[in-house]
């Protein structure tokens, strides 16, 4: 069985200034924190002979390819991307960059904001542009209707709120 794995779809080229930020903090700290302490113990650990045997060579030199994948990423990822620093002409519209407030058919609220696929977090409430959610969100207005469909189950959301600030 082969390790072929197929090209994942390439996500939409675009971030907010504050994941922008975290991108290049991210890359700094790895290439001029990081690496250097892990070159330094891999250096010490080859001194002490046989590499074959040595797990903190071998690790080290692990930890080096990881480091060294992360950095040629990001460095190739911030310079294909497009930071969303303006705000929308028509704020009541849904676009990249939003705080959108859904209301599905209970009453229950729900906050999500619309960021590149880079900045995720779940636990802040940010969801990917890429995202089936993010899609049938982008370009409605204000009290318009959303059907998403989970595992054969639709749910319907009302757009109470959007805003483009931080709440």
């Amino acid at each position: 069985m082969g390790r072929y794995r197929p090209p994942t779809p390439r996500s939409a080229p675009y971030i907010t200034p504050e994941g922008a930020k975290s991108l290049r903090e991210e890359l700094q700290q790895l290439w001029k924190v990081e690496r250097p302490a892990v070159t330094a113990a891999v250096h010490e650990a080859a001194k002490n002979g046989d590499r074959s045997e040595n797990g903190d060579y071998i690790y080290g030199k692990r930890r080096l390819r990881e480091i060294d994948r992360r950095v040629r990423y990001l460095s190739k990822r911030l310079d294909e991307v497009t930071i969303v620093d303006r705000l929308p002409v028509d704020k009541d519209k849904v676009f990249f960059g939003a705080w959108v407030t859904l209301e599905d058919d209970n009453g229950e609220e729900l906050r999500y904001r619309i960021v590149g696929a880079d900045e995720i977090n779940p636990a802040g409430k940010k969801i990917s542009i890429d995202s089936p959610l993010a899609k049938q969100l982008l370009g409605k207005r204000l009290d318009d209707q959303v059907l998403l469909t989970i595992e054969g189950k639709q749910t319907s959301y009302i757009i109470v709120e959007v805003i483009y600030e931080l709440p």
